[in-house]
């Protein structure tokens, strides 16, 4: 209970762990925010590691020079595209290795493995794009395409397209909006706000998709 209280509290009060962990670790934190991004993206375990709050609340940071605004973008998109590699091979590994009478196995049978192929090779990249931009989804996609044998190159391609436009994005709106008045006062509720937005989509989806059955 107590790890799960600290997850919820450097969520929701990220700006204030970001000023102890440059406190304590000075240039070293570019390191911290990468092992960060680079573990929410690549190990499909971590789904609840901060993405979008951490590069908003970091680009904030940078606005008032405790970052250096291109240095901190190029450390956080060679992290997330690096995770997204990683969590692609570890799909492709533990989903073409799972014994065909497991339990595991049962669920991911051929015939599924086969029509998520075809899916991924048709709309993966646009799939990876927007996972991005969606918790817990993010960490998913690149399993789950590696899982169903995604081509790697169209794979790359499109994880290489969005991660530059997660990182810009988030990070450049945190730089230019993260320290006015009105949302420095009240930065809890505008980080719980952008997680909100970001898991919207899954639950309207989630929602069409118990309608129509």
């Amino acid at each position: 209970m107590g790890i799960i209280q600290g997850l919820i509290s450097f969520i929701l009060h990220i700006d204030e762990h970001l000023v102890d962990i440059i406190q304590m670790f000075d240039v070293w934190s570019y390191a911290i925010l990468f092992l960060i991004v680079f573990v929410e993206t690549g190990v499909v375990i971590f789904p609840f590691l901060p993405g979008d709050s951490l590069l908003f609340a970091s680009g904030a940071f940078a606005a008032v020079g405790a970052f250096q605004i291109v240095f901190l973008m190029v450390v956080f998109f060679t992290a997330a595209v690096l995770g997204d590699t990683m969590n692609y091979h570890i799909g492709k590994k533990v989903g073409t290795s799972i014994p065909p009478n497991s339990f595991l196995g049962k669920w991911i049978n051929q015939d599924k493995m086969i029509k998520a192929q075809q899916f991924f090779n048709k709309h993966g990249g646009k799939t990876i794009v927007i996972a991005r931009f969606m918790p817990f989804i993010r960490t998913f996609a690149p399993f789950v395409a590696g899982a169903s044998q995604m081509n790697y190159r169209y794979f790359i391609l499109y994880n290489v397209t969005g991660a530059a436009l997660w990182v810009s994005l988030c990070t450049m709106l945190g730089y230019f909006f993260g320290n006015i008045p009105i949302i420095k006062e009240n930065f809890s509720t505008v980080l719980l706000l952008i997680i909100f937005i970001s898991v919207l989509p899954g639950i309207i989806g989630f929602l069409k998709g118990s309608i129509k059955k």
